[in-house]
């Protein structure tokens, strides 16, 4: 009497199954490209690609000044006159660039991490975005006639998180933020020495 595959193998099929569901490839991106399975769903917007970003951060990597130069104390002085102070800022922010990138991710890092309900609201509209853009990819989503692109479901995220973010001190966050990196990276691009090439090249530059 032949005998029929067990209810093990019977599990292991349907578990494989659910697998090629969960990470098939194909036909869930509107253009037609990516996968029907939950997690082919999780593509990022037209222009927020994670390979951009990390193109981006790699770039500035790249070009950090040494960390040790950038804050050597003997390369710090008093400027001696306006016209000094001036160059050293339009300079140093040029050299450094990159350095005060980070120190500005840096600040901001430390003020959500530092506040709870700052971390609450990101989540709040990370994932209020994330359920529209869903809702979107299966259904256009249309308002007052109009179909809701992009920068209108973070919109619409933003305002659905906008109560939670007032809760939080989002308002006096950004102010902080904004304030500290003024006073951090305004203060070592008008006290740091500028290097010998740039004071070279100051001195070439036609009067």
């Amino acid at each position: 009497m032949p005998s029929g595959p067990s209810k093990g193998e019977n599990c292991l099929v349907d578990m494989d199954s659910k697998a090629g569901d969960l990470f098939s490839a194909e036909d869930a991106h509107p253009t037609g490209t990516g996968g029907t399975g939950i997690l082919a769903k999780l593509w990022l917007p037209k222009g927020l690609s994670p390979s951009m970003a990390k193109e981006w951060f790699d770039r500035r990597r790249v070009s950090i000044r040494p960390w040790a130069s950038f804050v050597d104390q003997r390369k710090f002085s008093k400027p001696r006159n306006f016209g000094d102070l001036c160059q050293r800022v339009v300079k140093n922010v040029e050299t450094y660039n990159s350095n005060y990138t980070f120190i500005f991710l840096g600040l901001i890092l430390y003020c959500i991490i530092s506040s709870p309900m700052l971390l609450i609201a990101l989540a709040v509209f990370a994932g209020a975005f994330y359920i529209i853009h869903l809702k979107a990819l299966e259904s256009k989503l249309v308002v007052l006639g109009k179909e809701l692109t992009v920068p209108h479901q973070m919109s619409l995220a933003g305002a659905i998180s906008l109560p939670v973010f007032w809760l939080a001190g989002a308002g006096a966050a950004v102010f902080w933020v904004l304030g500290a990196t003024l006073f951090v990276i305004g203060s070592h691009a008008a006290f740091r020495e500028l290097e010998g090439s740039d004071m070279e090249e100051l001195l070439m530059e036609p009067v």
